[in-house]
């Protein structure tokens, strides 16, 4: 049994809760907020309620910390639960600046315990069979499209704390870009002005709607369109590949499913395990074999780039 504290009691984290709730191999031992009564709302019976995650940090048998603070908060818990060898699973993005992402990742590389940043839909199933089917062919163009509503946060409306829309909710599309076609070397972006889901009387120093064209390494080029709509508005979320040989469509939330033609084949596939519960169960898998690399999701020590660049990339300014 893992046994496991939450920092941070939003909505982020209830997912996380709900979604350890359905396991029988982890258990919620401290849950930590500044706000107690919303830590208490949020918190298994038996799990003690914090303020501070030191307190958290200091109980005994920890086996894992699931950091779901506000991106500006992330670099002390993360560095020093890593330095106690205590897992991490730390919601994306890694962090607000590329400093405290340094920082994170220099931890991990000393630390013996797994540490993974929150990237679900890396960990969406049928991703790997869209990799399959573009084996061996150059990728020319990725569309992906992030459309959809979010709850407002009072850090997500000021840039200096979240990053604006680009950091928080895009980062998810710029590392679906980069799983399937490698390392980014040139970066172009335009927000749009006009509001979307802020309202006029709470409104922030964020974009709402935004386009970015990404330059990859190997030659390809992505598009990303990223808008937060007002509630009850219908989400898009999705990636679409042309390659050589292929014209794929990777349709994300709720569907998660992969459909299209490669080398004159019908390729489809569906994926039978939501990616935020995969993402989950890969994390815990790897934190019990001490196997950093085997993890699926967007993790700080997978393979591929330097350290130093995988934090950057984490980290838009």
């Amino acid at each position: 049994m893992f046994r496991v504290g939450i920092l941070g009691a939003g909505w982020i984290a209830a997912d996380h809760v709900a979604a350890l709730a359905k396991r029988d191999d982890a258990e919620i031992v401290a849950v930590c907020d500044l706000d107690l009564e919303r830590a208490r709302r949020l918190a298994p019976e038996s799990a003690s309620i914090h303020e501070r995650w030191e307190d958290v940090l200091e109980l005994d048998r920890l086996d894992a910390v699931w950091v779901c603070l506000p991106p500006l908060a992330h670099r002390e818990p993360t560095v020093a639960a890593l330095e106690r060898d205590i897992h991490v699973y730390l919601e994306k993005p890694i962090a607000r600046s590329t400093e405290d992402a340094d920082a994170i990742v220099a931890a991990a590389e000393r630390s013996r315990a797994v540490c993974g940043v929150g990237y679900q839909w890396h960990a969406t199933e049928v991703l790997d069979d869209l990799r399959a089917a573009l084996d061996g062919q150059e990728i020319s163009l990725l569309a992906g499209r992030s459309i959809g509503p979010t709850g407002s946060r009072p850090w997500f409306l000021d840039r200096a704390q979240g990053g604006g829309n680009v950091l928080e909710r895009g980062s998810h599309q710029i590392d679906l870009a980069r799983a399937i076609a490698g390392d980014v070397v040139r970066v172009q972006a335009a927000a749009s002005g006009v509001l979307l889901g802020q309202a006029e009387g709470d409104r922030g120093d964020i974009e709402d709607a935004a386009t970015l064209v990404l330059h990859h390494a190997k030659g390809a080029l992505a598009t990303i369109v990223l808008a937060w709509t007002r509630q009850g508005l219908p989400g898009i979320y999705g990636v679409d590949v042309v390659a050589s040989e292929a014209t794929l469509q990777l349709a994300l939330d709720p569907d998660f499913a992969l459909r299209g033609v490669s080398k004159g084949g019908l390729v489809e596939a569906r994926s039978a395990q939501h990616p935020f519960e995969r993402s989950i169960a890969r994390f815990l898998d790897a934190a019990r074999s001490g196997d950093k690399p085997s993890v699926g999701t967007a993790w700080i020590l997978s393979s591929g780039m330097g350290t130093r660049e995988r934090s950057a990339s984490r980290a838009i300014r």
